[in-house]
């Protein structure tokens, strides 16, 4: 028998079977969009984590000098303290390192906390406040949708200005211009000079409630003790530039604190790849995890179907012995079932298929989670959907293809 006659009597068979055929896909179709929808959730947060998540926190080709590393696996209690114990990273030291830098860069200092801003009798409260220098705009790629930044020698004055998120200007302003409006934080009034353009959220957190003030104005002491700083931060123009810079920031750091050879550093100099490293843990557990899971769906489908063929194969004995009694070989059986059963795979697969990718855009429209879609996940739905089939009804194609002719036809 042809393989396309075989397949048009097996699409004839589920056309006549609906019920029997739909609970047979039923698995199959519940593993695919399981699988389509897991591997669009890594897919989009590896995406996510490469292209936003770490240079919206550290920046392209940036690199940040701090006590400790901003993100980190689990540590043990010793190795915290001994972070706790290493000196802080002061004015100085941002000072020394930036003259000291024969690398072209930018550079900028960074401290932050969250505080209560008040505004015209409202308050906003558990908002970031950060204290930089004018280039932090540039390195965080923040750009000023109105207004303008504060200048250097606003930083170096001290002037009680900042610069807004988005969300700052829409909740706590409230539709006026919030240019030249002024914030009280910390009981003092700063004018609002500039507005961050809208970054919306990163994983569900708001990116858009922060306010920014020069570093060394009186914001400064409600973030950090006075001349004390989270992170000096460093862009250079390439990967390889950075890499130098790197190398003669940790030379200094380690000259000012009077470090020998053998001993480590007791400060960290941190780049987007220790994000990278953290997601990679996360990512390799995910991917065991999801197709595990998907697996036992797959497992259970696969059992579905094969226990209906083998009903199948008892119902229609006598259609069996009267097909070889007409010359129908054992291959011709063989090939009739093993098409019935891909066919009922694949078609669990195919709707499968439709539903992980309404499952994506679902997640992706309501959720905080990056899903986004793969053509990869889609081709491997339909193989493991197909394959699903073919493995599951191998058994009972063979037995219905050894059946004896004489005994099937007496079958009643």
């Amino acid at each position: 028998m042809p393989l396309v006659e075989a397949l048009f009597l097996a699409l004839q068979t589920l056309r006549a079977q609906k019920l029997k055929s739909g609970f047979s896909m039923l698995g199959v179709f519940v593993g695919v969009t399981c699988l389509i929808g897991a591997w669009s959730i890594v897919n989009g947060m590896n995406r996510y984590m490469t292209e936003k998540f770490a240079s919206t926190l550290y920046g392209v080709n940036t690199f940040q000098l701090r006590r400790r590393p901003m993100f980190t696996p689990h540590v043990s209690d010793s190795v915290w303290r001994a972070w706790a114990r290493r000196p802080r990273i002061r004015f100085s030291d941002a000072e020394a390192v930036g003259a000291g830098l024969s690398v072209p860069v930018v550079t900028a200092w960074e401290s932050s906390d969250r505080v209560t801003i008040e505004y015209g009798g409202r308050k906003a409260r558990e908002v970031e406040l950060t204290t930089a220098t004018e280039r932090y705009f540039d390195i965080k790629n923040l750009r000023i949708a109105s207004g303008r930044a504060f200048t250097p020698q606003e930083v170096r004055s001290g002037l009680p200005v900042v610069v807004i998120g988005d969300a700052i200007a829409e909740r706590l302003v409230q539709g006026r211009d919030p240019i030249d409006q002024h914030l009280r934080i910390g009981g003092i009034l700063y004018r609002v000079i500039g507005v961050v353009e809208k970054q919306g959220n990163l994983l569900g957190f708001p990116l858009d409630r922060f306010v920014v003030a020069p570093a060394r104005s009186a914001a400064q002491d409600l973030v950090n003790p006075p001349g004390i700083l989270d992170a000096f931060l460093v862009k250079a123009r390439s990967e390889g530039e950075m890499r130098e810079a790197m190398a003669e920031a940790e030379g200094i750091m380690r000259s000012r604190r009077h470090l020998r050879p053998v001993q480590d550093n007791n400060f960290v100099l941190e780049t987007s790849e220790g994000v990278q490293e953290f997601w990679a843990g996360i990512r390799n557990i995910l991917v065991v995890v999801g197709p595990g899971l998907v697996a036992v769906s797959l497992v259970v489908g696969g059992i579905v179907i094969m226990n209906i063929m083998l009903m199948a194969v008892a119902e229609r004995t006598r259609e069996i012995g009267l097909r070889k009694s007409l010359g129908a070989r054992r291959r011709d059986i063989l090939h009739q079932f093993l098409c019935e059963s891909a066919a009922i795979a694949a078609a669990g697969a195919v709707l499968g298929i439709l539903a992980g990718i309404g499952l994506t855009l679902v997640l992706a429209a309501a959720t905080p989670l990056p899903a986004s879609l793969s053509l990869a996940s889609v081709i491997l739905g339909v193989v493991v959907g197909a394959g699903v089939g073919i493995v599951a009804g191998v058994y009972p194609a063979t037995r219905a293809a050894r059946l004896d002719p004489v005994v099937a036809l007496r079958q009643e």
